[in-house]
């Protein structure tokens, strides 16, 4: 019995139970607490890598946003964070599925699509975007993949429904790609929901059939024939058209030089006419003979020619053409 009259239980050895169970009590109390501690200090740190960024909420409501780098929060709960791949490209595959390595598997339910003429046809599309607000795209949407998906597949069906089936299978993927980027970039805005499209590509476009794909192959076949003989039409022409245009700059030339002459010919025979004019108004009756006696020179150059030089007497006088010329172009 102690002394204040209640019962104690001591063991043999004399120890009491209850110090004993007090002092191990402490010591586990002692090894809680470190382990809380530690474990609370550790949480307090976190590692955002190059690629992320991370968002961090106080109470379920949004308070940071930390960048590439060591970090600290409260633990316990009072602080989340949230790691988004920012820097990194994604890829949506509407129309088929890469799962593995080499298989390459079709979706028809999202690549067949109805052309702006009524034709079938399968196109599949290569999407890439990134995350552009992590903050939105965390909590401006339950689903943001999806509600892209579902943006790019509508979007999609509406460029293509408004194509003909000839740009769609050969010409005109370019232009589809541009428009169906155009209209889901602008949505992408409105909706706000953290994502940005980085690139839209058609990954393959073929009709139904196979008859019909043969047929476009032709067809295809066809236009790089044209384009084919088109380039080879143009690098003849450019070979050959430098030599015709020099031999048309020959031409041109040979014309203006006769020309040329002519004009100095023509100006000469002015000017002998005029010569002549003035010497038949000073001696009217020998210039008409003179003319007169050139012409039959002329006329007839194998032919003597004599001038009567008679006055109407008796004695009549001839004299020699030929010799008056000579004197004349002697005495020139």
């Amino acid at each position: 019995m102690n002394e204040n009259g209640t019962y104690r239980w001591k063991p043999e050895n004399g120890k009491d139970l209850w110090l004993e169970f007090k002092k191990y009590g402490r010591i586990a109390l002692i090894v809680v607490v470190a382990i809380v501690v530690l474990i609370g200090a550790l949480s307090c740190f976190y590692t955002v890598d190059d690629k992320q960024q991370a968002v961090v909420t106080t109470f379920g409501k949004v308070t940071d946003i930390t960048d590439a780098g060591l970090h600290f929060k409260l633990p316990f709960g009072i602080q989340q964070v949230y790691k988004v791949d920012v820097n990194v490209y994604q890829k949506i595959e509407l129309g088929y599925t890469t799962e593995a390595e080499d298989e390459y598997l079709v979706n028809t339910d999202e690549s067949t699509m109805i052309t702006g003429d009524y034709n079938i046809v399968n196109v599949d599309f290569f999407v890439e975007y990134k995350i552009s607000n992590p903050e939105k795209y965390l909590f401006a949407s339950s689903d943001p993949e999806l509600v892209l998906r579902n943006l790019i597949q509508s979007q999609v069906r509406n460029v293509v429904g408004s194509t003909s089936v000839d740009a769609v299978l050969t010409t005109g993927k370019e232009n589809i790609q541009m428009q169906v980027k155009d209209l889901v970039s602008k949505i992408l805005e409105e909706y706000d929901i953290g994502l940005t499209l980085v690139d839209v590509r058609i990954q393959d476009a073929e009709p139904p059939t196979q008859e019909v794909i043969e047929a476009f192959k032709a067809v295809e076949t066809a236009k790089q024939q044209a384009e084919t003989v088109v380039n080879d039409a143009k690098a003849y022409q450019n070979a050959n058209l430098p030599e015709a245009q020099a031999k048309a700059d020959k031409l041109k030339q040979n014309a203006e030089y006769l020309k040329q002459k002519r004009i100095n010919e023509a100006v000469q025979q002015v000017a002998m006419f005029d010569a002549m004019y003035s010497e038949y108004k000073q001696n009217p009756q020998i210039t008409k003979s003179r003319m007169y006696y050139e012409a039959i020179s002329e006329i007839l150059p194998g032919v003597k020619v004599y001038i009567n030089t008679g006055d109407g007497s008796n004695v009549d006088m001839l004299l020699p053409l030929e010799s008056l010329v000579k004197n004349q172009g002697g005495e020139k």
